[in-house]
């Protein structure tokens, strides 16, 4: 299954990823467990059906590409535009069936591998929802991820305080992060790095955000999962960040995965101006929507 958001059409071909595991049993206990599969998953002709749809429209983008590498043809945009809101709605359709399934089999395991695919796509608050310690499906293994991923989203969900981060700057000077926040403005903490293709095409983005609202008292911090400090303040260079910037250079194991549940980026926080979390995850346009909320336009 493949849920599809584009924003920047040219910037990559979606790659599609092969999200059934390998079962490590005898073939005639595979074959066995396929056929049940089939018997007792009502749901897996229609999700193979939108899966169908969303390849045959990225080979339309191949074939747009092949034309068009760059994306500059006035023709290419606009069919790019069409193609890209044909497998937005092909996702959201996917997700909506995937909310019934969960909704409609409280009682056994069908759930659970479809909440593991889905599982980026659902907010904090409907994650919560489907991973239900009350349904028969909560102790299924592929849930073990999901239920990683929510854990990790506790540690940033709004409501909470700001955790403290003590990095160094650009110039090697020791920051924290309460420098900026929980000073009487809003701050958006946002977690990136150079080498992370979806966090620099997520940069505009705040770029724009930071441009239209910081005169209005809107900051933003930038906390690097970096190791390389050239590669990171090349980036920073790069992508007009004028904003803070604080890193421990240690990838990965920088001090905001284990503070914030960080996992995956491009993610962030924004924090209120008492220092409580607001929000999380705002990508694209939804960011500069809870800023129009917040400072009106």
């Amino acid at each position: 299954m493949v849920f599809f958001s584009l924003n920047r059409i040219f910037a990559e071909i979606i790659k599609l990823i092969d999200m059934r595991r390998l079962i490590t049993l005898s073939l005639f206990a595979v074959t066995m467990m396929a056929q049940a599969q089939t018997q007792i998953d009502p749901y897996q002709p229609l999700m193979d059906a939108y899966d169908k749809q969303a390849d045959n429209i990225l080979k339309e983008y191949r074939a747009i590409q092949q034309k068009d590498p760059n994306g500059e043809l006035p023709e290419s945009k606009a069919k790019a535009k069409i193609l890209s809101d044909r497998l937005d709605s092909i996702g959201e359709e996917q997700l909506k069936l995937i909310k019934e399934i969960i909704r409609d089999n409280k009682d056994n395991d069908l759930p659970a591998k479809y909440i593991k695919d889905a599982m980026y796509q659902f907010s904090y608050e409907e994650l919560k929802a489907a991973l239900d310690p009350k349904a028969s499906y909560y102790r299924h293994p592929d849930l073990d991820i999901p239920k990683k991923l929510l854990a990790g989203y506790e540690k940033r969900k709004p409501g909470i305080q700001y955790h403290e981060l003590e990095m160094q700057d650009v110039e090697g000077q020791p920051v924290k992060l309460s420098q900026w926040v929980g000073t009487g403005n809003y701050v958006l903490v946002d977690f990136w790095a150079s080498w992370c293709g979806p966090c620099r095409r997520e940069m505009p983005y705040v770029v724009t955000a930071y441009e239209q609202y910081h005169g209005k008292g809107f900051d933003v911090v930038g906390v690097s999962f970096d190791q390389k400090k050239d590669a990171w303040v090349n980036a920073i260079q790069q992508l007009g960040m004028r904003w803070h910037q604080m890193s421990d250079l240690k990838g990965w194991k920088c001090a905001a995965a284990e503070a914030y549940g960080v996992n995956s980026i491009p993610s962030n926080v924004l924090v209120d101006p008492t220092g409580k979390i607001v929000a999380m995850d705002l990508r694209g346009e939804k960011l500069i929507s809870k800023l129009k909320e917040i400072y009106g336009k």
